[in-house]
């Protein structure tokens, strides 16, 4: 297979990366604009190779079984099942070196004899260099002046006073290495040497360290690193971590992580999404739900509640994402609730698989959505076609869940009459029931919290998309720090939103970068950015 990729670019590399050979013999005849070569020649000349470390553009034809074939790099007279001399079917998914007879000839396009020359401009590999991220104020003073301020030079450093408590808050996608090798796919523009873990995970750390966040957000956290490295790494720069691993056979989770110095820990409440008793939720993520008590001189001060979650991948499953996403929210309003009624302030982060302005997206920002007649695969907006997809089905999710439409727990709750369940009449029995169906079957879904997304994914000045993550197959926006805020239209053009906070102000946040801006360090990961997500980082103050 490896061979098959090395005869579609026309080369093979040395073992040692030191230069590239001429796959085909210079005894070659060309019929045209194509070539062909006797399969001994070919194997004689490249088989034997070590070429176990060629390059291919990554990208093209990642999800095809080798060989692929298509008619940009066969001439338009040629069909596959006539590809050898045997005229024997060609099975993919047997494909064997010995099923090819000694004499059989390979068909190749003279497109693919070019070198990286018909590789994407934008995506050809570029020179190591350090990307440029630099601090965004938040200037905030009244809602007429409200407007966003970049400054490269200074750091927004957090102060504490007897009426303000400022904290910083990052979330960061660190990529498990079990799930890099799984998907080497995804990595094949990278040096080998910037994928092991030996190499990224210094770098991993030298992040955390310069950023120096008082409370981390982590995602994709393998365990064993996490109990050898990564634990014991934090613990010595002060942190207390909390870590939740999915549950079946996942080798990652989640981690939240704060400093001993900036909080007390009242509570954890790890969120697991798969549910025996409840077919939809047969997938193995999870979350993970803190309330911290600010370290202030007061003695009565808010808390603070940090939710961070990993939502399920797979752009066709919505009806899976959405229920995921409730089961969060439901924990979150159990643990946020406050004896009065209200709501702590709350922070939610994490990567959930989902672009900003998709459905699933909009839900967390406006507080509610009505799903009837959305396609399954339009809600995260990974995918731009909803052809051949179901329809998400109402109640998206079984009574047996034990989650309200409104994203909270169900309390059984018996009509108030002074008679036991036996003395019920059967049309008070019957009220009850048809009130029951009637909220089951709403296609509304609801929550309480009112949620700002710290960045606001698009440039101002260009209209230019934010990225967070940034491989061979995509490069878009799928995590966030969302947070308590009370919503402001200060503004209507892209980017310019700012939301005015009521018990959380936002002070700052770390920029993001363009798409061209993460190939011209050759995308994520490189030498310096260890994973194919880019850390958030945002800056808060605490009214008390």
């Amino acid at each position: 297979m490896e061979a098959w990729r090395c005869v579609r670019r026309g080369y093979s590399r040395c073992v040692v990366g030191r230069g590239r050979y001429p796959m085909l013999p210079h005894h070659q005849k060309s019929l045209g604009r194509d070539w062909t070569t006797p399969w001994e020649n070919l194997q004689r000349c490249c088989w034997n190779r070590h070429i176990s470390s060629c390059m291919r553009w990554p990208g093209h034809y990642s999800r095809a079984p080798y060989p692929y074939f298509s008619s940009r790099h066969f001439s338009l007279n040629w069909r596959p099942p006539c590809l050898f001399e045997s005229r024997t079917p060609f099975q993919y998914w047997n494909w064997r070196p010995d099923n090819l007879s000694q004499t059989s000839l390979i068909h190749l396009s003279s497109y693919i004899m070019n070198s990286e020359g018909d590789e994407p401009s934008s995506k050809r590999r570029k020179h190591q260099g350090t990307i440029q991220r630099h601090w965004e104020y938040i200037c905030n003073h009244n809602k007429d002046k409200t407007k966003i301020l970049g400054d490269k030079n200074v750091d927004p450093k957090c102060e504490d006073s007897d009426n303000k408590f400022d904290f910083s808050v990052m979330s960061y996608n660190i990529l498990s290495q079990d799930l890099l090798e799984d998907n080497s796919h995804l990595y094949r523009h990278c040096r080998r040497p910037v994928l092991h873990w030996s190499f990224r995970f210094p770098n991993i750390l030298k992040e955390i360290k310069h950023f120096d966040a008082d409370v981390l957000c982590l995602q994709e956290v393998q365990e064993d690193h996490y109990g050898a490295e990564i634990r014991p790494s934090l613990e010595s720069l002060g942190y207390h971590c909390e870590y939740k691993m999915r549950t079946g056979r996942k080798p990652d989770g989640c981690a939240i992580c704060f400093k001993h110095s900036k909080f007390s820990l009242l509570s954890v409440n790890p969120v697991e999404f798969y549910r025996r008793d409840v077919p939809l939720l047969d997938r193995d993520n999870v979350g993970l739900v803190l309330l911290l008590q600010p370290r202030v001189p007061r003695a009565a001060c808010p808390v603070v509640c940090v939710a961070n979650t990993h939502l399920l991948y797979n752009p066709r499953r919505g009806d899976i994402k959405l229920t995921q996403l409730a089961m969060l929210l439901a924990e979150i309003s159990s643990v946020a609730h406050q004896k009065d009624g209200s709501f702590c302030p709350i922070i939610m982060c994490g990567d959930f698989n989902s672009v900003p302005g998709s459905p699933l997206y909009s839900f967390i920002k406006e507080g509610k959505l009505n799903y009837e007649g959305l396609a399954i695969g339009k809600v995260s907006g990974q995918e731009q076609s909803s052809r051949g997809q179901r329809i998400l089905s109402i109640p998206i999710w079984p009574p047996n869940l034990g989650i309200s439409q409104n994203c909270v727990y169900e309390v059984q709750q018996l009509p108030k009459v002074e008679k036991t369940d036996s003395d019920l009449t059967q049309t008070e029995l019957d009220k009850t029931e048809v009130l029951v169906t009637a909220e089951k079957l709403s296609s509304n879904l609801q929550h309480h919290f009112s949620l700002s997304s710290v960045y606001s994914h698009y440039f101002p000045d260009t209209g230019i998309p934010e990225v967070t993550t940034c491989h061979s197959r995509s490069a878009i926006t799928v995590d966030y720090i969302f947070y308590s805020a009370e919503k402001e239209d200060v503004a209507r053009q892209p980017g310019a939103e700012v939301a005015l906070v009521g018990g959380l102000k936002l002070l700052a946040r770390l920029s993001l970068l363009t798409e061209q801006d993460l190939w011209t360090v050759n995308g994520l990961p490189n030498e310096n950015n260890s994973s194919d997500h880019l850390p958030l980082l945002a800056k808060f103050r605490l009214e008390l």
